[in-house]
């Protein structure tokens, strides 16, 4: 099999099943609470899991698919370190040679459309338990710019409030923000569509950062560099927003321009919940699914880390090297929500490039809020490492620069109104290096042929 199964969710589940890579919840598990709460239990994992018996549902619920990238490089045939680097290069691609979704007279999305709209006897879940409500996590927007007519894709949280009423959170500084405003400016509401149970290649082109897609690019052709073939969508009924042809649910909707209504609390990637305000108001028009639908939705942690952050990695890592001489890698810790920390890797070539990798960074991707730069020495991604280079070759008086009053990302708590202080971390080596700086090595050897006796471990006795 080649990726022709990333576009196609009942695909990626064949797909990981064939690989052990799939838990099956057979159980009756209630989809308010419980089952988020089950979820969380293999977080983390090398496996996603389906919950094939979900309290008065007769849609199974797929989580997990984004929170090992052990996982993800498995269903993506990529080694897990190798991610940053494919994502780079699908994105630069686009950037040169987009390819075009095509859209086809039908597809699986619309095999039923519901006769009535009720959103809420769809399988969607209560995460946290202080949300406010049952919550698309994972569902992908697709809109057109009102005065050029470009595609949008973006993912947004929403709430279900009633049979046809959703409530959005905007992020300040998305393109789906400016597409509003001007829908607004023209006394218009915004048209999109709603697309549930999509492969990771939409996914990615959704959140791909506003510095590396232009609002005057067509975002799904990112996907198609994923699937590696060119994105396949179907006409909705009531807009010229389309559907994605092989999702699981599609929503026609409208986000009005002239009314707002109460959304939250929900747990964010922060791991803190966003606060209960008046944010977007969305009305429901059309509901299309597949005959045998499968309600996918994300757990926030972790698989929001790697989701987000290997699009900030690829998109720092790309502007570092042709900034900054000796960059060699780039890693979004999930300390720091997969969004707000990063530990960049550099060959010191003289001195002071290593403050200036942080400079680029947060320039780079502006929700970061530390930046740590060290050695080639350093394996970026284990914090014991990292805090070792912090501990022995940081300068806290000269290593240690404070930005204040600087735009950050509002879901951060600490950057109340998008605005707060960041920190960059220089613990690399002085340059040029010194020999009390040396890390200290054991010689290379070779278990193989030894002889070598290792005894279970027991209980100790009394």
């Amino acid at each position: 099999m080649g990726l022709e199964h990333l576009k196609d969710i009942g695909a990626i589940i064949d797909d990981l099943d064939a690989m052990g890579r799939l838990v099956r919840i057979k159980s009756e598990v209630d989809i308010n609470l419980d089952l988020a709460g089950i979820a969380a239990e293999f977080e983390r994992g090398p496996r996603a899991v389906l919950f094939e018996n979900v309290k008065g549902q007769d849609a199974p619920v797929l989580i997990g698919l984004y929170w090992s990238r052990e996982l993800l490089g498995a269903l993506m045939r990529t080694p897990e370190r190798k991610l940053p680097a494919l994502v780079s290069k699908h994105i630069q691609k686009w950037q040169i040679d987009p390819v075009a979704p095509v859209v086809l007279d039908d597809g699986p999305v619309r095999e039923v459309t519901e006769k009535d709209v009720d959103v809420t006897t769809l399988p969607v879940p209560v995460h946290a338990t202080k949300d406010g409500g049952a919550y698309f996590d994972a569902a992908m927007v697709i809109t057109r710019d009102p005065d050029t007519g470009v595609r949008n894709a973006s993912i947004q949280r929403f709430q279900v409030i009633d049979k046809d009423t959703l409530a959005v959170n905007i992020d300040s500084g998305r393109h789906l923000e400016l597409y509003l405003a001007k829908a607004r400016a023209k006394g218009e509401h915004l048209a999109f569509t709603l697309n549930v149970g999509i492969g990771p290649g939409f996914h990615f082109a959704s959140s791909a950062p506003a510095e590396a897609a232009p609002p005057e690019k067509d975002e799904l052709g990112i996907a198609s560099e994923f699937h590696g073939e060119p994105v396949e969508l179907v006409a909705s009924d009531l807009s010229d927003s389309e559907m994605v042809a092989h999702a699981m649910y599609g929503l026609e909707c409208e986000l009005l321009s002239d009314e707002e209504h109460m959304e939250g609390p929900f747990a964010e990637v922060t791991g803190c919940y966003a606060a209960h305000a008046l944010r977007g108001k969305v009305k429901v028009k059309r509901i299309h699914r597949r005959k045998k639908p499968i309600m996918q939705t994300i757990l926030p942690g972790t698989e929001v880390h790697n989701s987000v952050g290997l699009l900030g990695e690829a998109n720092v890592l790309n502007l570092l090297k042709l900034q900054v001489p000796g960059v060699k890698d780039v890693f979004f810790t999930h300390g720091g929500c997969g969004f707000y920390g990063a530990v960049v890797q550099i060959t010191q070539t003289r001195a002071g490039w290593a403050k200036q990798a942080i400079l680029a960074a947060f320039a780079a991707f502006p929700p970061l809020k530390s930046v740590t730069v060290v050695d080639d020495d350093v394996n970026i991604y284990d914090p014991t490492d990292v805090e070792w280079a912090m501990t022995t070759r940081m300068d806290a008086d000269k290593g240690i620069m404070i930005f204040r009053d600087i735009f950050g990302h509002g879901l951060n708590p600490s950057f109340p109104n998008y605005l707060g202080n960041k920190v960059g971390y220089d613990a690399t080596q002085p340059f040029p290096h010194r020999p009390e700086f040396e890390r200290a090595t054991m010689k290379k050897m070779s278990l193989d042929g030894l002889e070598i006796v290792t005894p279970d471990i027991g209980a100790p006795k009394d």
